[in-house]
């Protein structure tokens, strides 16, 4: 008990600290408030690499054709999967598109019938969505009309595609931009709070009397995180609360309070990581010119640009051990597609782990850092 008051009283510290600090609050507002309404309609339409999955019901020569016109840079080699699999693909967001083209099909090709693909697209991946559902349209029947007439032409089509875009029917940007704004903002102002947290302690000198008093650095720690994590997580609340589905209408699928907690043990893992970079700046403009060489590719490189499938597979492989890659993957998941517990626990194992370990990290140096000081 006597740990946690120290630790609740360092926190409260922090917060009257942060209070008194007019540009970190203007900041704070702006980011979660301005910077979110300006995101949403900031998205690009390109696609590369998207990853397809297609339901061959037919096995027909025509099916083959329509199936092997997709390949890279648009496309990922297509992966043919059974009609089953389309919605556990989809919600586990393994796919963007899954084609399924119905048995029967090349028969009522020539039979002058007009028969309808389903094609489903996983709207949340705003920029491949809106663009590959055109491409996918313009290449099946091209390959249609191509087999009928034994070449291409204009002419009006044979085939009717039925067009499914899930999690987002009228691919709205602004759907997957605002969204996308909170996640990001979360693992920036984390960062750089308690990072400024800890190096405005050492300049206005007071990191000494911390030092002076019966308090550990594990405490000092954990009231920086819990205080700093408490204000992103509070703003991360109102601005999806307010911001998101108030002003910009956007509907959330899951459960917020299932998101919050996943945002939680995200704070964890980046705050540690921002008191670890506080211990090797010895000032703020090195800590911000630091922040930037972290938060870009944690940024870029997480999925929340651009879908992970897209990059190589070392930077895939690589951003796993980022807190990052987990969050934006479980937001994803429960924002955009009402996932619950069942379905994002990995990515909730994985923050708990790397948590851990950064916490860990940055105890061990900021230990080492203090004892210099002594």
């Amino acid at each position: 008990m006597p740990h946690i008051a120290t630790i609740y009283r360092l926190g409260i510290k922090e917060l009257w600290s942060l209070a008194r600090d007019p540009t970190m609050l203007g900041v704070i507002i702006y980011m979660f408030t301005l910077s979110i309404y300006v995101a949403a309609t900031a998205m690009p339409e390109t696609l590369h690499k998207a990853p397809i999955a297609i339901v061959d019901e037919d096995g027909s020569p025509l099916s083959a054709r329509i199936v092997s016109v997709f390949y890279p840079p648009r496309f990922n080699q297509p992966v043919m999967i059974p009609l089953s699999g389309i919605d556990a693909g989809m919600d586990a967001g393994e796919y963007t598109f899954a084609l399924d083209i119905p048995p029967g099909f090349e028969r009522d090709v020539l039979a002058g019938k007009s028969p309808a693909i389903q094609l489903n697209v996983d709207a949340t991946r705003m920029s491949q969505a809106f663009a590959g559902s055109g491409y996918i349209q313009q290449m099946v029947l091209g390959e249609v009309s191509e087999f009928v007439q034994r070449y291409r032409d204009s002419s009006v089509p044979p085939v009717d595609l039925a067009l499914r875009a899930r999690f987002n029917p009228n691919l709205e940007q602004s759907w997957f931009g605002a969204l996308m704004e909170i996640i990001n903002n979360v693992t920036m102002l984390s960062i750089i709070l308690t990072g400024a947290a800890l190096i405005r302690e050492r300049e206005h000198g007071t990191i000494e009397h911390l030092l002076a008093m019966p308090v550990t650095p594990a405490e000092i720690m954990l009231g920086k995180v819990w205080s700093m994590g408490l204000v992103v997580l509070g703003a991360t609340a109102v601005a999806l609360t307010v911001v998101v589905q108030g002003i910009l209408h956007v509907p959330v699928e899951g459960s917020v309070m299932l998101f919050l907690a996943g945002a939680a043990l995200h704070l964890f893992a980046t705050a540690s990581m921002g008191i670890f970079m506080a211990t090797l700046a010895r000032s703020m403009p090195q800590f911000g010119m630091l922040a930037v060489l972290i938060l870009l590719p944690l940024q870029l490189l997480s999925g929340g640009s651009t879908p992970r499938e897209s990059m190589p597979v070392f930077v895939q492989n690589l951003m796993l051990a980022a807190p990052s890659t987990h969050f934006v993957s479980l937001s994803q998941a429960i924002l955009y597609r009402g996932a619950g517990l069942d379905v994002v626990w990995p990515q909730f194992l994985a923050l708990v782990v790397i948590g851990g370990l950064l916490f860990a990290i940055a105890l061990a140096r900021f230990r080492k850092t203090i004892s210099q000081m002594a």
